[in-house]
């Protein structure tokens, strides 16, 4: 299964909520799903997102002031149509009236300080350098691609949805385009894509997720499927950095584990939990990868470089040359006969 997902410069998703929305709180309907999940329909402008000390007189926006999707710069080759079939379970059982945003209640064994102690990634921030943004943390190994040396204003990816093993509850594994900026020590963080993290979640799916770190209205706006826009991420959140313009985006998979770099290794897998062999239906995949800069145009970036710090256990494979669509396959199994 694949879909589009478009991050753009240009708040109303809410992943979960630890405090009581529901059960005498601010939910307008609660709507019980078949796999577990309970969601709080609330009203958009009683979200807990408004509650952000620097959001005190924000104007909610209801759509983008620029559509970057009518501004593609295509290549040569043909796009093949990806229809958005991605569904939500809850939806099965009821949708939110008109006015309200929908949002998942925070299971009763997950306590609220919970998400004060850790963040929904876990971040390390010794890194040595700029360029080294995101690229050597301690407990994270990557296989991405990657692009810097301009001001980005947004990117976009179509991406392969799989369900790959997670070892321990404390362990996660992602597919996700990634914007950034700031210096190693300080910088600030925007993704979206899938996830399976049992710490955050309570189980083992994968799971649509969105993540921060602390032209018109410098609003960043996640679109999903180039036709409907899921939210943003306020200007007025952001200090400096992301506030402006992104100064890398990374589009792959990311595995986080205390077993990462140690023997054994952890058996979590990233993609599909295989290598990647340049055939669709077998990898963890990323195509029709597009930035946006100045030129206001979504378009395939100058420069990129395919990175792994455990080629043995997650590799990237990058298939620029010959082709008219570039791809950028990556995953693999962890623990394995070369990543013992």
């Amino acid at each position: 299964m694949a879909f589009k997902l478009i991050a753009l410069l240009l708040l109303e998703i809410i992943t979960f909520a630890p405090f009581a929305l529901g059960e005498n709180g601010l939910a307008i309907k609660s709507i019980q799903s078949e796999d577990g999940d309970v969601i709080d329909c609330i009203d958009i402008f009683k979200q807990p997102a408004l509650y952000h000390p620097a959001l005190k007189n924000h104007k909610i926006q209801m759509t983008p002031s620029y559509n970057a999707v009518m501004e593609t710069t295509k290549t040569n080759y043909q796009e093949e149509s990806y229809k958005c079939v991605t569904t939500q379970t809850w939806q099965k059982n009821g949708s939110c009236p008109k006015g309200t945003i929908p949002i998942r209640r925070t299971q009763k064994n997950i306590k609220k300080d919970q998400f004060k102690k850790h963040s929904f990634f876990h971040l390390d921030k010794g890194m040595k350098s700029n360029k080294d943004i995101n690229l050597s943390q301690k407990n994270h190994s990557l296989a991405i691609l990657h692009t810097e040396g301009f001001r980005y204003l947004g990117a976009k990816t179509d991406m392969k949805t799989w369900n790959p093993h997670v070892e321990e509850d404390d362990e996660y594994s992602t597919s996700r385009l990634a914007l950034q900026s700031g210096a190693y020590y300080d910088y600030q963080n925007i993704e979206s894509g899938w996830a399976v993290n049992p710490r955050v979640y309570g189980d083992r799916q994968t799971r649509f997720f969105t993540y921060w770190t602390d032209l018109i209205t410098s609003n960043w706006w996640l679109n999903y499927g180039e036709s409907i826009n899921i939210g943003y991420w306020p200007s007025e959140i952001f200090e400096g950095g992301l506030q402006i313009h992104a100064e890398t985006v990374q589009w792959g998979g990311e595995v986080y584990s205390k077993h990462v770099g140690t023997h054994p290794h952890t058996k979590t897998q990233m993609g599909s939990g295989a290598f990647p062999v340049f055939i669709f239906a077998n990898t963890g995949f990323m195509k029709n990868m597009r930035v946006l800069d100045n030129t206001m145009e979504l378009r395939f970036p100058q420069n990129v470089d395919a990175y792994s710090e455990e080629y043995d256990c997650y590799r990237p494979q990058y298939m620029g040359d010959y082709v008219e669509e570039p791809e950028f396959h990556f995953g693999g199994p962890g623990r394995n006969p070369i990543c013992p």
